[in-house]
């Protein structure tokens, strides 16, 4: 008797809950967050300073590559009236030359790569906040990225032109 009032027990906290639970209805939303970002027009002119940016480097960098031709012409040319000593001060010049350009290089990237970072850290907090305030609106529980969702409902409500609203973009 007593494990039938525990199963009728159990049974009746179970329905409650499955009862409780189809009665809130769960809401999801989508996003393509990299088409948002594109539309934004603080992207535009981040990129359009890290074109500038890159430009400068590019420019420099082109200068150091010429200044290396220039000098390896002037070695091959006049490699066989040199003597050993002036040779090996000429090699050592172009191979430093040739190091600091490769060093330039790689330290270019890096720049670049963290003034982007450095541009688009508030383009993606204004994009992140006005999806967390649609959201919120909307009261949805869960909001997904298109670019790594595998299927989607119907059901799910598309951000998309309502952040874009909410930011004032067409």
């Amino acid at each position: 008797m007593k494990s039938f009032y525990k199963i009728c027990l159990s049974l009746m906290i179970f329905l409650s809950t499955t009862g409780l639970m189809n009665a809130q209805t769960l809401k999801f939303g989508h996003i393509d967050t990299q088409a948002l970002i594109q539309t934004m027009p603080e992207t535009a002119i981040a990129q359009k300073s890290l074109q500038t940016q890159a430009k400068g480097l590019e420019d420099q960098l082109g200068t150091m590559q010429k200044e290396f031709q220039t000098k390896l012409s002037e070695y091959t040319q006049s490699t066989d009236s040199l003597t050993d000593l002036v040779r090996q001060a000429k090699e050592q010049e172009l191979q430093d030359l040739q190091s600091r350009i490769k060093a330039f290089n790689g330290t270019a990237q890096q720049n670049l790569q963290k003034k982007q970072t450095e541009l688009m850290k508030p383009v993606l907090d204004k994009a992140n906040k006005a999806i967390a305030d649609v959201a919120k609106e909307k009261g949805l529980i869960y909001v997904f990225d298109t670019n790594t969702v595998i299927y989607k409902s119907s059901a799910s409500l598309d951000l998309l032109p309502l952040v874009k609203s909410k930011l004032g973009i067409q």
